[in-house]
């Protein structure tokens, strides 16, 4: 979508409008006073043959010239997509025993495993990333860089224990957070805490504060809700069903303005991921193009020049 930038130089329109407005009425007023002529016959020799029309190309093309340029002192520009330099994004994944039961084919572990490697693999080279685990308690894994490696070994690596800390996942994030280089920029880097859990949170803070924590921090917070709420997993040998809390991941996207998805195998959550991925750490920049307008209004007065050397011999 076109924008400009300096819109009130847009009013230079209107003494472009007058000119075009004043051609056709002089236009018209001409062939009012031609058909008063007495002569018929006489008129029609002295009339310029087989021109017609043509004869307001080159005027028109004139006219179009000026409007493109017009436009042009407007500072047109588009949006487009940057990425945000220091951006940072942390993965917090949920570890909690609960994770192994296997409604999602091989494990719900596993699978986040999977989809966690591509989401980190596809995103910017100039993203830092950071994984978070948290069961018991929540550990910071890879604090954030720009190494792709380290991070994907580091999920390779993840493995289950008792209990889910989701709140403490937070506040683990945003010191995480706290720790990106300022490379000469002022302020805290630009983040995002994605947060993938298949369960209730049973110790350590709770979801609300953590939610506060992190919109005082202006660090959004987009869970996941994954699994089906038909998992079971067997903790010493008896049969526990492990239902997927919703509501509470979805309270702290709201809460902290982030996103709250669902995904309950594993083509829904890398479609997640890679939905996430196409809108996480962007800013939108206006993108200058006023150089195609001047170009633009000069293929028009080229036009406006030729028609009018080649049927009126005189430059418009």
């Amino acid at each position: 979508m076109i924008r400009f930038l300096e819109p009130y130089w847009l009013l230079l329109i209107l003494p472009v409008l007058a000119v075009a407005g004043a051609y056709v009425w002089r236009q018209m007023r001409k062939s009012t006073v031609a058909v008063r002529f007495s002569n018929v016959e006489l008129l029609r020799t002295l009339a310029p043959k087989g021109i017609g029309w043509r004869k307001h190309v080159g005027p028109a093309a004139f006219v179009l010239t000026l409007l493109t340029l017009a436009l042009g002192m407007g500072r047109p520009s588009v949006d487009m997509e940057e990425p945000l330099e220091r951006a940072t994004i942390i993965l917090a994944m949920d570890v909690s025993l609960s994770m192994q039961a296997d409604d999602v084919a091989p494990s719900r572990l596993e699978a986040a495993q999977d989809a966690a490697k591509q989401f980190v693999s596809e995103l910017p080279e100039s993203f830092n990333v950071g994984l978070v685990s948290f069961a018991k308690s929540a550990n910071v894994l890879v604090a954030p860089t720009k190494d792709r490696s380290a991070v994907r070994t580091a999920i390779d690596g993840l493995t289950l224990a008792e209990a889910t800390s989701t709140g403490e996942a937070v506040f683990t994030s945003l010191d995480a957070i706290k720790s990106v280089p300022p490379d000469g920029a002022e302020g805290a880097p630009p983040a995002r805490i994605v947060l993938l859990s298949d369960g209730y949170r049973t110790t350590g803070r709770s979801i609300e504060e953590a939610g506060a924590a992190a919109l005082a921090a202006n660090v959004p917070v987009s869970t996941i809700a994954f699994g089906t709420d038909s998992g079971i997993v067997n903790i010493a040998g008896d049969l526990q069903p492990v239902p997927v809390d919703r509501y509470s991941l979805d309270q702290l996207a709201q809460a902290t303005k982030g996103y709250f998805y669902e995904a309950a195998s594993v083509t829904e959550l890398k479609q997640v991921y890679q939905d996430m991925g196409s809108s996480i750490g962007y800013r939108i920049e206006p993108r200058e193009v006023t150089q195609y307008y001047v170009g633009i209004a000069l293929l028009f007065g080229l036009v406006a020049a030729v028609c009018s050397l080649l049927w009126s011999s005189r430059l418009p």
